[in-house]
């Protein structure tokens, strides 16, 4: 997968495990990722979470002639972070031809449990971006 020019690259979010059901993804918590308190913003920990579940129902398609496409994403914070690595474990809940859900974990690097979603995925073939 491409991550040049993307939030990917931008936040420093690196691939560790990509398979069709299992992703595991980091990113380094630090000031980029901080809100005014100098704790990791949700906003950050949204887009790890909906990264790990994207890149997994993408690998999951007939990338030739479809793609996954998040379309909800629910997270709950549950440990607030300041420092570290945050790592996005990603798996599926439901793959139909149609719509993917998968579950995703928010860890810290001692296995702390910092955020736990849920995201919707929908599979589009890519003659549907020609519209």
């Amino acid at each position: 997968m491409i991550y040049e020019n993307t939030i990917h690259e931008t936040l420093g979010i690196r691939t560790v495990e990509l398979s069709p059901d299992r992703v595991v993804i980091e990113m380094d918590v630090g000031p980029i990722v901080h809100q005014p308190m100098g704790l990791l913003h949700g906003g950050a920990s949204a887009v790890i979470a909906e990264s790990a579940a994207s890149m997994g129902a993408y690998v999951s398609v007939d990338t030739e002639t479809q793609f996954a496409v998040g379309i909800d994403l629910n997270i709950s914070h549950l440990r607030a972070m300041r420092s570290g690595t945050l790592r996005a474990t990603a798996a599926p809940i439901r793959k139909g031809r149609a719509i993917h859900v998968w579950g995703v974990d928010l860890q810290d690097e001692a296995g702390k449990m910092i955020a736990v979603a849920r995201c919707t995925l929908a599979v589009r073939s890519w003659n549907d971006l020609k519209e």
